[in-house]
């Protein structure tokens, strides 16, 4: 377990996310009003990018050290969002709904990041 290495992937996730809900939020809030995609795509696509890059260096045990840094990512996730938006009561389009979004953060990072190991321990052979 790469500990330092997942910390600083999880905090890159969430300032990620956070800027593209910051900045994008007012484009898409003015088209759609009820709709806030933005903070699950933008998740998603960080925790992809950022699981690959944790996951690719690993040689064994890849399932379980895809599920081990994915709990980082969602504790990671979840103290940033506490310090920074929750108790000083920062408005953010996550904190609008901030259940949901721990819920999503929680299922969303857990299995991408478990898949990730898991398709890297297989062996793919493209001829």
């Amino acid at each position: 377990m790469k500990l330092k290495l997942a910390i600083i992937y999880g905090i890159l996730i969430w300032g990620i996310t956070f800027f593209f809900t910051e900045v994008m939020n007012p484009f898409f809030s003015s088209f759609f009003a009820n709709v806030n995609i933005i903070a699950p795509a933008a998740t998603i696509i960080a925790t992809t990018l950022f699981g690959i890059f944790y996951i690719r260096n690993i040689d064994s045990n890849e399932v379980i050290e895809g599920f081990t840094v994915g709990i980082i990512f969602v504790l990671v996730d979840f103290i940033l969002d506490m310090a920074i938006l929750v108790i000083p009561h920062r408005p953010n389009m996550i904190f609008i709904d901030y259940e949901l979004h721990v819920f999503s953060m929680i299922v969303m990072t857990l299995l991408i990041t478990t898949f990730l190991g898991y398709l890297a321990q297989m062996n793919i052979d493209l001829k």
